[in-house]
């Protein structure tokens, strides 16, 4: 069976879907680690270094989770 345009755009649309999906719970699971609340210490408390550390956490697991869907 050959790979149509339609195909691949499906699965496209469905693998980065499951990457969002895998990347805003692995966040959620942090934020439950953490004995703080993140959005608050980034957001409303100005917190750069934990802003930081979030930024590298979200790119480490991206890098991760696209070398496990490729």
């Amino acid at each position: 069976m050959e790979a149509t345009l339609l195909t691949n755009l499906i699965a496209a649309v469905v693998f980065a879907a499951l990457g969002i999906f895998t990347l805003f719970a692995t966040f959620v699971v942090a934020d439950l680690l953490t004995p703080y609340e993140l959005w608050k210490e980034i957001v409303e408390k100005h917190n750069v270094a934990l802003a930081i550390l979030v930024g590298a956490f979200a790119l480490g697991m991206s890098i991760i989770i696209a070398a496990a869907i490729h």
